[in-house]
């Protein structure tokens, strides 16, 4: 459960530490004593060069972190306080830093024969960082293990059980991840081409956290081949979130969002048919917000953020937002941010990047 705003500001600061907010500019300061959340995002400067930014509720960037590309996806580790992104897909390189003080960011390289997916997962105690990986030549999905006791040194991979891996999460125990195979075959000597429209995968696998075994695997039903899985989350009782971007006809009213749990079929949500228009056959984020039972989507296509309720699956709320990007549970809601520099409603001249991350205080190692 999310803790109130006041806590997450004063803890937030708390653990920041007198060195981190001496060296904030007095604006940056004044906007973090005023925040009610603090989050982190990828970002393009208005100069072109890429940075994460902490971010408040409020929209009012803290401080930047310079990339040496541009990021995608982000998590956190409220054990560590550590923030790591990932580069965009096909690119190899994660940073991972700490927004709670001015330490030197730590890089890392996937290893040769793998490039990462975006997107990746620390274990409830940040000991080990998962992230998905492509092991392009033999067209597999991956997840690659790297110790956060030991800069984040790579000491194993699991395989997927399916192809084009991009999302993925780990269950509040700590024992299975959660990934989302979006079924679609790339290889970096074509970029972002995908390769396999007319035989798509996707599927959704449960995978044992000690051993890499495989526990469950869902594929999507023959009629939905092209509905690419994509994204995913997790609410308060541990159902997993899924959120698609379909590869067929665009006339076509494909299933974007659903949910499942160990030991059930996949569900897929009845949207409603006009809310499927305009979410445009992609959902680009999902999020839960445990506190409120709410999922929200947001589609930069569609220009529209979705709220649902959790346990009837109702649409709450449509709000139109151009370019939407990311979303990430708010003190009330959702925070969306968008590709044109808006979040929750607060413009800055940067373009934001597709995913957001709430980050917290820590626990030390």
């Amino acid at each position: 459960m999310w803790n109130s705003s006041a806590i997450d500001r004063r803890r937030f600061v708390k653990a920041a530490g007198l060195g981190f907010l001496a060296a904030l500019q007095p604006r940056a300061l004044m906007a973090l004593e005023r925040a009610d959340a603090v989050y982190a995002s990828g970002m393009r400067d208005a100069n072109g060069s890429y940075a994460v930014a902490t971010v408040t509720e409020r929209g009012e960037i803290v401080d930047r972190v310079a990339l040496p590309a541009r990021a995608h996806g982000m998590a956190f580790s409220p054990a560590t306080g550590k923030t790591v992104a990932f580069a965009r897909r096909p690119g190899t390189y994660a940073m991972i830093f700490d927004a709670h003080d001015k330490t030197d960011p730590i890089v890392i390289a996937s290893v040769e024969g793998r490039h990462f997916y975006g997107h990746g997962a620390f274990s409830p105690d940040g000991r080990i960082l998962y992230a998905s990986e492509n092991d392009f030549d033999a067209n597999r999905g991956m997840i690659g293990l790297y110790d956060a006791t030991n800069r984040f040194a790579r000491i194993g991979e699991f395989e997927t059980y399916g192809v084009g891996p991009h999302d993925m999460t780990v269950t509040d125990d700590g024992r299975m991840l959660v990934v989302a195979n979006g079924g679609i075959e790339t290889h970096p000597d074509t970029g972002r081409t995908k390769l396999n429209l007319a035989n798509m995968q996707p599927s959704l696998t449960l995978i044992d956290a000690a051993t890499g075994g495989l526990i469950e695997k869902h594929a999507l039903p023959p009629q939905w081949a092209r509905v690419s899985t994509r994204h995913v989350d997790i609410d308060d009782s541990g159902r997993i979130w899924f959120a698609c971007q379909y590869e067929g006809h665009r006339n076509d009213l494909p299933p974007l969002v659903g949910s499942f749990a160990k030991g059930e079929d996949l569900r897929f949500v009845e949207l409603p048919e006009e809310t499927t228009r305009r979410l445009a056959n992609y959902v680009g984020a999902i999020a839960v917000n445990r506190k409120d039972g709410l999922v929200g989507v947001t589609s930069p296509k569609g220009g529209v953020a979705v709220t649902i309720d959790a346990r009837s699956g109702k649409v709450l709320s449509e709000t139109t937002v151009p370019d939407a990007a990311g979303i990430a549970p708010a003190t009330d809601g959702f925070a969306v941010s968008s590709y044109d520099g808006d979040f929750l409603g607060s413009r800055s001249n940067v373009a934001w990047d597709q995913h957001i991350v709430r980050i917290a205080p820590s626990r030390r190692l």
